[in-house]
């Protein structure tokens, strides 16, 4: 799944008039480049949330014919409801809930390799989280096994959970059914998958995955756009 549903509005003025999915980069939508970087992997059934300018995001779809891969749009124009809700809804009307989904940010850029990623899953057997060492402010928070035990803000001091290794969520993640089926247990329509992981962690095992040699960027301000340009020609 490809969280795009998103306001953009640190891309204003561009998602003014367009959604942030479709904000060009090295003359290809964002959502091109996400969907491309899927298929590559093997992965051609792919669900895409819209709310902001929605009709934009399907018809481009559409023209596109998916740039070679079946897309499904789960709707939210009616309501924005977040990564947790948005995953929710998608699952609940995909005839795929009960198989593993790999999720990200159609805003984040990186060089990881999602058949790797897939295959740490498969040998685990379970969820697998994208982490990295990349320095912020708000850190999930892992325990010896690399199991998710916590999360954190190092600046204001806020800890939910138990404390442990400090590792930056990259907004990617495989789920597996288990964990799929407790999502769609949550008693809110609208809700972050953060705050999901938090509550469940306790029952399902989360695991840190770590990539090698790591590189990401978060397409998040007007000003990025020429770097980010730079950094997707380079992948």
């Amino acid at each position: 799944m490809i969280f795009a549903a998103g306001l953009g509005t640190r891309l204003k003025p561009l998602t003014d008039t367009m959604p942030k999915a479709l904000v060009p980069l090295a003359g290809k939508p964002l959502l091109q480049w996400q969907v491309e970087k899927l298929r590559e992997a093997g992965i051609t059934d792919i669900i895409v949330n819209v709310h902001h300018f929605p009709d934009q995001i399907i018809e481009t779809v559409r023209a596109n014919k998916g740039w070679g891969c079946r897309i499904t749009v789960s709707d939210e124009r009616e309501l924005l409801l977040d990564t947790g809700g948005g995953l929710r809804k998608a699952i609940g009307t995909h005839p795929s809930f009960n198989e593993p989904i790999l999720a990200c940010n159609v805003d984040i850029l990186s060089n990881i390799g999602l058949r790797a990623l897939v295959s740490a899953y498969e040998r685990g057997n379970t969820s697998q989280l994208v982490v990295s060492d990349r320095v912020t402010q708000r850190y999930l928070c892992f325990d010896q096994a690399h199991h998710l035990c916590g999360w954190t803000n190092v600046k204001t001091g806020e800890l939910k959970g138990t404390d442990g290794r400090h590792l930056a969520f990259s907004g990617m993640q495989i789920l597996s059914p288990e964990v799929l089926s407790l999502l769609l247990q949550m008693p809110s329509d609208r809700f972050s998958l953060i705050d999901f992981y938090l509550r469940v962690m306790t029952e399902l095992s989360l695991s840190a995955y770590v990539p090698t040699e790591y590189r990401m960027m978060d397409v998040g301000k007007i000003d990025q756009i020429e770097e980010a340009e730079a950094f997707a020609q380079s992948l």
